[in-house]
């Protein structure tokens, strides 16, 4: 620690240590709060949920993306039975029988149409009961009435997705998310605007006794969604934004702490004892340097598990007996022909404590840089394995949400944002790793110290 100290007081000589310090530390901040708000369980489960994200639209840009315009992009908006504003009236008919008319109105300021429109209820029956049918409108705010769709038989939960029904677009001359906004319905598509103000979803029916309407909700797709946007699954995007900086750093530093310290201690040991050890290391340190890690990977990640903690043991196991193998062999051969050592052996030190107590501590302070310069290494294969497809599909990391944007053809379809969010955050991690480690460098290495 004392010949530590004095080499960490030149950091200051370094300003560009600073930025990636900074750009760690955001990392670091961003990785606690994501866990800590959002558990990894309950990250998992809403990844993998389609239930949960019902309300949200497909491949919706970030609200940010609204700064950039002179228009008001649509919010997805949700009104519901039991919003204050609703209205359901029931009257008795005779026989038993009731009309019943619910009215869910909403406010629609935007300067774009809608992305896509869909209505959900859930009914409550009593048993062997006929179920009724009902028909649903939707008034325009100039007033005009346009009829959904009639005779709707009604069941326990169900979903009607107005933006595919093939009547109403008949009826429209348009697809519904035009028709039932469009001010004027007869010019061309790019000249459309929608018209601004107070509409109304009416549904209407006539039921029996033991028909119950415990809820119904409209849901009007929005086209920004979120910081992060939504894919195709209708995913919100911020989910793997976040959980790809606590997932990215964690095998990035796992993988870097087994690797290097393994290396370490490994390459120690071996240049103490010489002889057949030592050989046997450098024999399957020189075929590994020539085996392709990459393509290694791929295979076994086809053939077993793609699970995050099967491919980090891999990528430990494939990089402990790496180019930094030589690279600590020839320190410690320097090292270890220092009176020093002789002194030690004289006075009966054993072989393990003259390695870890006077050996290995001598040249720990380059273990700092290179532990640090190779954590974006294993970050970037990571992201790199998900890329290809090869990565642990249960987790919402960067290099997956650039997968699915790959498969999706985000770019062809100009949802630039689905890949450049996580491409960035790769970029901005490596960077911050990067400014700290070659500053390390400079300070640590003694070869570098001169210039």
């Amino acid at each position: 620690m004392r010949r530590l100290l004095p080499s960490l007081r030149e950091l200051k000589r370094y300003p560009s240590i600073i930025a990636g310090l900074v750009l760690i530390f955001f990392f670091v901040v961003l990785s606690i709060y994501t866990v800590v708000t959002i558990p990894y369980s309950e990250a998992v489960r809403i990844w993998a949920d389609h239930g949960e994200r019902i309300e949200n639209p497909k491949f919706a840009r970030p609200v940010w993306f609204d700064w950039f315009t002179s228009d008001r992009l649509p919010r997805t908006i949700v009104p519901r039975l039991h919003d204050e504003e609703s209205t359901l009236t029931e009257e008795l008919l005779g026989d038993g029988m009731k009309r019943m008319e619910v009215v869910i109105p909403f406010e629609y300021h935007y300067d774009d149409f809608p992305s896509e429109l869909r209505m959900s209820m859930m009914w409550s029956f009593e048993p062997d009961v006929p179920r009724p049918l009902v028909s649903m409108y939707w008034r325009k705010p100039d007033g005009e009435l346009v009829l959904i769709d009639e005779n709707v038989r009604t069941r326990g939960a169900m979903s009607v997705y107005i933006s595919g029904l093939d009547g109403l677009r008949s009826r429209l001359g348009m697809a519904p998310r035009f028709g039932l906004f469009a001010v004027d319905l007869t010019v061309p598509r790019e000249e459309r605007e929608p018209m601004q103000g107070r509409y109304e979803f009416i549904l209407q029916g006539e039921f029996g006794e033991g028909h119950s309407l415990d809820d119904l909700s409209l849901t009007v797709y929005g086209r920004v969604h979120g910081m992060g946007g939504t894919d195709h699954r209708r995913r919100d995007l911020m989910l793997p934004l976040l959980w790809g900086a606590p997932i990215g750093l964690a095998f990035g530093i796992l993988a870097a702490i087994g690797a290097q310290m393994s290396t370490f201690v490994l390459a120690g040991i071996g240049t103490w004892f010489g002889g057949k050890l030592e050989r046997a290391f450098i024999w399957i340190t020189q075929v590994n340097i020539i085996l392709p890690m990459l393509p290694i990977l791929i295979m076994i990640s086809h053939l077993y598990s793609p699970r995050i903690w099967t491919i980090l043991g891999l990528v430990i196991a494939l990089n402990v007996f790496s180019g930094s193998m030589l690279g600590y062999r020839a320190m410690f051969l320097q090292l270890k022909e220092s009176p020093y050592f002789e002194a030690a052996q004289a006075y009966g030190a054993g072989n393990f404590r003259i390695i870890f107590r006077y050996l290995l501590p001598r040249i720990a302070p380059t273990l700092l840089p290179q532990f640090v310069m190779i954590v974006p290494t294993f970050v970037f294969l990571e992201a790199t394995l998900a890329v290809l497809g090869l990565g642990d599909p249960y987790l919402p990391t960067w290099g997956k949400m650039i997968n699915d944007a790959q498969g999706q053809g985000a770019l062809y379809h100009g949802h630039y944002y689905w890949i450049v969010l996580p491409s960035l955050l790769l970029m901005g991690l490596g960077f911050g790793f990067a400014l700290v480690g070659y500053a390390l460098d400079r300070i640590f290495n003694p070869r570098l110290r001169e210039l």
